[in-house]
């Protein structure tokens, strides 16, 4: 497998923590769940201009599709995804509220959806690939999807009450209050929620819940053995029944579930389909 992945040069790197190139081989399993992150990315599939999604809820199980260059926003829950789709891809992780220089929509628009490219960019977005497709090397591609990201760059600031919003939520999510971080920037909490959802995507207390859960998941890589009632305690969860809710309302899965199930990847588990 061939892995890269840079952080791009100001004033990028403001909003973005990676550009990554990922060439690999045929998995073992057909399916795997992406657990949510509390970001955005920008997806570019280049073995083939299709993006599968899978969707299961009440109705059953069920297939999505749209073009192979798709932003993929905010998840409030696990997705499924193709892992055929996953052997030659390119993608922009972007950092909390990263979206809002780069594209007009509000990131609430896009929470748990893969918006195709187009739709927001236009035709640049098909050229975009080709001239992926067309980059000569795994370098020349990074290269190539920075220039695209510097002439799309808008110098459009983050309201300033949820650049100190993510600040403070991200270094202290197990203990702040919404209401006193919204007190602390001057706004009503419904204004602070509106601005917050516009630019992140999700709701202060849904990003919050989000970074606790992707801390367990930190927790549970540190070792072979996993202690998930110490890991609920270090977290901030109220209990093992509140942190297991929680680890379920995310993943799908049991703790347990997700240790057995894990791929290398943190926030990538098999899917296995009953």
């Amino acid at each position: 497998m061939i892995f890269l992945q840079r952080i791009p040069a100001p004033p990028l790197d403001s909003s973005i923590a990676a550009i990554w190139y990922c060439a690999s081989g045929p998995r073992p399993h057909a399916l795997e769940r992406v657990l949510p992150t509390g970001s955005a990315q920008l997806i570019v599939n280049l073995a083939e201009d299709q993006t599968r999604a899978y969707i299961q809820d009440a109705d059953g199980f069920r297939m999505t599709t749209s073009s192979g260059t798709v932003l993929a926003g905010v998840q409030s829950r696990f997705s499924i995804i193709d892992t055929l789709e996953q052997q030659h891809v390119l993608g922009v992780s972007f950092k909390p509220g990263g979206t809002v220089p780069f594209f007009r929509i509000p990131a609430h628009e896009t929470c748990d959806a893969d918006l195709s490219l187009d739709l927001v960019w236009g035709r640049g977005a098909m050229e975009l690939r080709e001239q992926l497709m067309e980059a000569a090397d795994p370098a020349a591609k990074l290269d190539t999807m920075e220039r695209a990201l510097r002439a799309r760059w808008r110098p459009k600031a983050m309201h300033a009450a949820v650049e100190f919003a993510i600040e403070t939520l991200t270094h202290h999510a197990q203990a702040v209050r919404i209401a006193e971080v919204a007190n602390r920037v001057g706004l009503s909490p419904k204004r602070f929620i509106e601005h917050f959802k516009n630019a992140v995507g999700v709701s202060p207390k849904q990003y919050c819940r989000i970074l606790r859960f992707q801390s367990a998941l930190g927790f549970a890589q540190r070792g072979q053995r996993v202690d998930w009632t110490r890991i609920a305690l270090e977290c901030g969860y109220f209990d093992q029944s509140h942190f297991i809710h929680d680890f379920r309302s995310f993943s799908g899965i049991t703790p347990t579930g997700y240790q057995s199930d894990r791929t290398e990847f943190r926030n990538h588990v098999k899917f296995l389909q009953f």
